[in-house]
Formats: structure tokens, C-alpha cells, sequence
């Protein structure tokens, strides 16, 4: 070959090196696409992973909205039972009423061994104080009746009395600034 060599023409020579320049190329373009694939085959792996990790997220979402849900519907039947035992002790509460009421007029009509009518005080004797006697001796009298026009006095409504206190209190403390700031 060293003899073939030495024969070469020069266009020969440059052919032979261009060939294998372009051999040398060719081989750069394939390890670059080999490279590709290969960062191609690494995504594509990343990408797998990635959805996998993405479906693993989502079945624990699942397990997780499926405990709540679980759990909701756990409470759910616990106040229902709670909601039918009240009925049911209503209905009982009720049921007890009615054979009250019902019964009630029959205790009712049964004279009872002492009763609060026939119960007096001692009475008035030559013992008793005069003026308890007096007092004894005076009728009872009836309630104070409300003032014309259905009107309470101001001191029985308790909402009245609490914005008269909310009042003093906010005078008080306007008053007790005006004592206390210094208008020098």
C-alpha cells in the first residue's frame, strides 16, 4: 500500500482525504444523533416518571377525599341515630303527656286528705299584736295595675336600665378625660 500511496495523484490525495473528512463527519453526525436518542430515551423516562409520580398523587388524593368522605358519612349516620333517638324520646315525652293529661282529670276529682283551702292561719286572737291584726283585717289588694295606656315605668325595663348605665359610664368617662388632659 505504501507503494499506491506514493503513486497517488494529487486529486487522488484530496479525494481520499475528502472521503475521509467526510467519513469523520458522517461519524460525528451519527454519535450526535445517537446522543439525541439518547437524551430523547432520558426524557421519555423522565416523562414516565413523572406521570407515574402524577397517578400516585392522584390515588392518594382519592384515598384521601374517599377518608373524608368516610368520615362524613360516618358523622352523617351518627346524627341520624342521634336525630331518630330524640324523636324517639319525644315521641315517648309525649306519649307520657297525653296519658297525664288523660289520667289528670280522674286525680283531679279524687278529694284529697289535706288540701291548701282548708289550711287557715291561727287567726286573729287577744294575743296578736294590734297592728298585725289590723293588717289581718285589711282585704287583700290586687296588684298594681299597669298605667294608663299599657306604658311600664322606665325602671322596670331592663333594656332602659342598661342604656341608662351605658350612658352614665360614657359621661363619666368624657368627664373624667376633661379632668385629666392638660390644655396647657
Amino acid at each position: 500500500m505504501s507503494e499506491q500511496n506514493e503513486q497517488r495523484t494529487p486529486a487522488e490525495a484530496a479525494e481520499a482525504a475528502a472521503a475521509a473528512d467526510e467519513a469523520t463527519a458522517q461519524a460525528t453526525r451519527v454519535e450526535g444523533r445517537a446522543r439525541v436518542e439518547e437524551v430523547q430515551a432520558e426524557v421519555a423516562e423522565t416523562d414516565v416518571r413523572r406521570v407515574e409520580e402524577e397517578r400516585e398523587k392522584a390515588e392518594q388524593e382519592v384515598e384521601k377525599l374517599s377518608r373524608k368522605e368516610r368520615k362524613a358519612r360516618e358523622k352523617a349516620e351518627k346524627e341520624a341515630a342521634e336525630a331518630r333517638e330524640a324523636r324517639k324520646r319525644a315521641d315517648e315525652a309525649e306519649r307520657l303527656a297525653r296519658e297525664t293529661q288523660r289520667d289528670a282529670p280522674a286525680i283531679a276529682e279524687r278529694p284529697t286528705p289535706t288540701s291548701t283551702a282548708s289550711v287557715t292561719s291561727p287567726g286573729v286572737g287577744s294575743e296578736t299584736a294590734p297592728r298585725a291584726a289590723a293588717a289581718a283585717a285589711k282585704p287583700d289588694e290586687p296588684p298594681a295595675a299597669a298605667p294608663a295606656g299599657g306604658l311600664q315605668a322606665a325602671s322596670d325595663r331592663p333594656e332602659v336600665l342598661v342604656g341608662a348605665a351605658f350612658a352614665g359610664a360614657f359621661l363619666f368617662a368624657r368627664i373624667l378625660r376633661a379632668i385629666t388632659s392638660r390644655d396647657d
